[in-house]
């Protein structure tokens, strides 16, 4: 079912929401919870014996890109490395200690940053302290993000030795004129060489990221880069939505706020893409991503099995999330830690001999049903009430009376049906997911202000 864009509805629509990696969002984390609670879940988890997601944040990049939001250090000295290994293989050792590791991890996954900053040595090494640690499915989902400006010699022949299976890079846009004002020149030359030598090496997916509202995009403009992209052939592509926070993220205070594209142009932009991705035969999944009709992401949304976590969309419901490194984030069944997002915080803790764990979240029942109704529509863009019903033993209508009759609004704008005790989201409603599930969000109304980015 291909996703339709109508501008009327998106301009009446758009508003600041939350992106759902998780719900509660982040926002709701709280130093309330923290280490001691961070060791009781984690042996608890060990009872239902779940399988296990292990996410590695490596956070140095060689070079600062302008737009970035992330948790990152800019560092030219390689030997930084060095001393984080070490206190990730303290944080590993551990976790270990409060983990049954009889529990099979079937997804693995390095981010950041740019963790091929570190050397073929280094990610050896790192690969063979987890896998001695933890019970690594060879099979399961085995991910890294890598920047391909920065490879080394032999680096990605390394990265398929070891076992990783899936490979995610950032592209973001290829005219010169806009790489020049993020500080990213990644010449197309370059792309086609990487993607060349991963479809020689068997890599089982390949995605792209791409970042539209930058800095002298024009639609014109963007058209080549999604052109060039399909001719590129990732097996997924995620296009996000540039926002431009400077009080937030000072790095973007090298932008000139003159030079970013006007709400219109991103409205075209973003029609377009959607258009020519779907006409090449990429599946909307929601939420900024496209994959093939045969990738596993599709095919899980379409079995009503997608579900969402802070790496985002993946098709391993039902895991234990075990974050590792400065500022990651572990997902229990019922519980959510955050690592401290400096290093300096985080090696503290750790020559303390303990968790480095900054803040957390402990979900109540509601919280629980809530993000049942959140991820299926988030994810499926369907809810169905039996399945609600049977899971936590409640009324559907009579628990969300109030939200189905705020959601008949939408309904009469064509964003969802109501019917056959389900809500289904229409071809129309899937650009404007966030709000539709922002419905059944009750920490909303509580807030003041709104502190996320806008749902277009």
């Amino acid at each position: 079912m291909k996703t339709l864009f109508n501008k009327e509805l998106i301009e009446k629509y758009d508003r600041p929401g939350p992106r759902y990696t998780s719900y509660p969002p982040a926002t709701e984390f709280h130093t309330g919870v923290g280490k001691e609670d961070y060791k009781r879940k984690l042996l608890e988890s060990n009872k239902k014996k779940r399988p296990l997601s292990i996410y590695v944040h490596i956070p140095f990049c060689e070079s600062a890109c302008w737009f970035c939001g992330c948790n990152v250090i800019i560092s030219h000295r390689k030997d930084v490395s060095r001393k984080y290994l070490d206190y990730l293989y303290k944080e590993i050792d551990l976790i270990s200690q409060y983990l049954d590791l009889s529990r099979p991890v079937v997804q693995l996954h390095w981010g950041g940053g740019t963790p091929n900053f570190l050397t073929n040595e280094e990610m050896r090494e790192l690969y063979g302290k987890l896998s001695q640690t933890f019970q690594i499915d060879k099979e399961g989902e085995i991910s890294i993000e890598i920047d391909p400006r920065y490879l080394s010699e032999g680096q990605l022949e390394t990265i398929r030795d070891l076992g990783f299976n899936r490979i995610s890079m950032g592209l973001q846009d290829l005219d010169e004129e806009v790489q020049r004002a993020i500080n990213r020149i990644q010449p197309e030359s370059l792309m086609k060489e990487v993607m060349k030598r991963l479809r020689e090496l068997n890599f089982k997916s390949i995605n792209i990221d791409l970042i539209y509202g930058l800095p002298y995009q024009t639609p014109e403009k963007f058209k080549r880069t999604i052109e060039k992209t399909i001719e590129l052939n990732p097996d997924r592509v995620a296009v996000y939505n540039f926002a431009y926070v400077p009080w937030l993220k000072p790095l973007q205070r090298k932008i000139d706020p003159n030079t970013l594209p006007p709400p219109e142009d991103k409205l075209k932009i973003l029609e377009m893409t959607i258009e020519l991705f779907q006409k090449a035969g990429y599946l909307y999944i929601g939420m900024d991503h496209f994959a093939k009709a045969e990738d596993e992401l599709s095919i899980a949304q379409q079995n009503g099995t997608l579900w969402r976590n802070f790496q985002g969309y993946t098709t391993k419901k039902g895991v234990d999330l075990i974050g590792i490194g400065a500022t990651s984030i572990s997902m229990l069944e019922d519980a959510y830690f955050q690592n401290y997002k400096t290093i300096r915080e985080y090696y503290l803790a750790l020559d303390n001999m303990d968790l480095p764990t900054m803040r957390g979240y402990i979900l109540n029942e509601e919280d629980l049903i809530r993000r049942e109704v959140i991820m299926d529509l988030m994810c499926n863009f369907r809810c169905e009430f039996d399945k609600i019903e049977n899971t936590f033993g409640i009324s559907f209508e009579d628990h969300f009376e109030a939200e189905l009759s705020k959601l008949k609004e939408m309904e009469e704008d064509g964003l969802l049906e109501i019917k056959d005790r389900s809500i289904r989201v229409s071809p129309m409603g899937r650009l404007l997911i966030r709000n539709i599930a922002m419905v059944f969000d009750q920490y909303l109304p509580q807030k003041k202000e709104l502190r996320f980015s806008r749902t277009i």
